[in-house]
């Protein structure tokens, strides 16, 4: 269980997150300068050099992400340029990718932050490049909407890379797109030119989502613990019933990846940070039978949000970096894991330093928000066990301070049914490495915290200024 450090602040954070930025300029530029982008993009290292990985291109986004991520920590003009000719020269293919789920992982990374930049008057107004941008989530987002299965109740989900029948946990965060093209003033249009509300579709795959991938403790099924989530959901397409829980990248449909937990948190704690900021009216008009209202909306994800934080606080060690997966047989060789700080070099089991760096974020905003809304014990409780988690990943071993490594978050795993991780030792267990989201996470939660510290503007993927509805 997370011990949380009752007595942390922001502050406290200042040297670790100064030094990551200091690290984190150097790396961003030698990668660049040595990336050939026929290659593809970076996904994960081997010892300490990216390469690719042939699945999904995901990860293109996060690399231009982390540049702009520093131009905006630093305000150092190099990275602007970076990150904005790399969205420029390699991103418009993922604005009309219609094969994967991930268009809120590579395009709010790029296009979004951009726009969100030059809403906050980090970069120079300029009114056709702003709707360069904008025009790049609107299709985004419906290009996003657009890959769909419909499910019993009216309800549905943008299915992943897998096909129609499969719903991903990964996909929750990914709405973010669908989110920033409903505010930009865009709607998907099929068949015999019918329009679909982004913002209902939106709506739909979260309670979808919810129904699903997350737990509650309401007996499911005998594995069925609050908080508990699984990575995905199979239905039935020709008459979208549910089937069963599945997983790609866990160990099991019955215990939790915690990567897909990640998500979910994060995911969940963000949209209920969105919604809290419309109006009623405003969400109403896109409204579902299920969540009608602003308030059934921000109710339902800090519901979710709140069981994954609760699960992901009792069955994380006590610094907060979890294991990959909480059924991973290697645990049981390991008695007592949960109550000592998780071990990186151990021979039995990786820990995912990716996911603790996605949850730290979702712990931080769903403690705000509830702070905000009037529950200041659990809002208290959440943000600092999001601090206590970051603290972690900002010292040894997980800050990676070796210049000669690519990587900035160190002990991050990817793929391990697959055996796609490097194992320095042969056969072992992954770890010493970094992967493109888990830097970018990384980076993200920097700048987020290094604007708390200095009581700067809250950063929220929906702060694009006027060009939104």
């Amino acid at each position: 269980m997370i011990q949380v450090d009752s007595s942390i602040v922001p502050r406290d954070l200042s040297s670790g997150v100064d030094a990551f930025f200091n690290l984190a300029g150097d790396k961003i530029l030698r990668l660049a300068q040595t990336w050939n982008p026929a290659q593809g993009s970076p996904v994960f290292t081997v010892g300490g050099r990216y390469t690719s990985r042939g699945w999904t291109d995901w990860t293109q986004g996060f690399m231009f992400g982390n540049a702009l991520y520093q131009f905006d920590a630093s305000g150092d003009p190099q990275f602007l340029d970076l990150g904005r000719k790399g969205t420029i020269d390699h991103m418009a293919p993922h604005v009309s990718h219609t094969g994967v789920h991930d268009h809120g992982f590579n395009n709010v990374s790029t296009y979004g932050n951009l726009l969100r930049l030059m809403a906050e008057g980090k970069i120079e107004e300029n009114p056709w490049e702003r709707r360069y941008y904008e025009l790049a989530l609107r299709l985004s987002g419906a290009v996003q909407a657009s890959r769909w299965t419909a499910v019993e109740e009216d309800l549905g989900y943008i299915y992943s890379f897998n096909g129609p029948h499969s719903l991903f946990s990964d996909t929750l965060r990914s709405l973010r797109v669908l989110a920033l093209g409903h505010l930009l003033g865009q709607r998907l249009k099929e068949e015999q030119d019918r329009e679909v509300d982004l913002l209902t579709r939106l709506l739909q795959h979260a309670e979808t989502t919810a129904r699903y991938n997350v737990y509650f403790g309401s007996g499911r099924d005998i594995w069925d613990l609050r908080g508990r989530v699984v990575h995905e959901s199979i239905f039935n397409t020709r008459n979208g019933s549910y089937r069963c829980p599945s997983t790609q990248q866990g160990y099991s449909p019955f215990s939790t990846w915690t990567r897909g937990l990640a998500w979910i948190l994060c995911g969940y704690a963000e949209l209920a940070e969105f919604f809290s900021g419309l109006s009623d009216e405003y969400v109403a008009k896109s409204g579902i039978p299920q969540l009608p209202d602003r308030e059934s909306v921000v109710n339902r994800c800090v519901e979710c949000a709140a069981a994954v934080a609760d699960f992901y606080i009792s069955e994380t060690p006590t610094d907060g970096i979890p294991y990959w997966d909480t059924g991973a047989p290697g645990l049981a060789k390991m008695p007592g894991y949960r109550d000592q700080a998780a071990d990186p070099f151990n021979s039995h089991e990786p820990v995912d330093s990716s996911a603790a760096a996605i949850s730290a974020q979702g712990l931080l905003r769903l403690g705000r928000l509830l702070d905000s809304s009037g529950d200041s014990e659990a809002g208290t409780r959440y943000v600092k066990t999001g601090l206590t988690v970051a603290r972690s990943l900002f010292r040894y071993p997980y800050l990676s301070k070796d210049r000669d490594h690519q990587g900035l978050l160190l002990h991050a795993v990817y793929h391990r049914p697959n055996g796609w991780d490097h194992e320095p030792d042969s056969p072992g267990v992954p770890r010493g490495e970094s992967c493109m989201w888990g830097d970018y996470h990384l980076m993200e939660l920097a700048v987020y915290l290094q604007r708390l510290i200095n009581d700067g503007t809250y950063l929220c993927f929906f702060g694009i200024g006027e060009g939104a509805a």
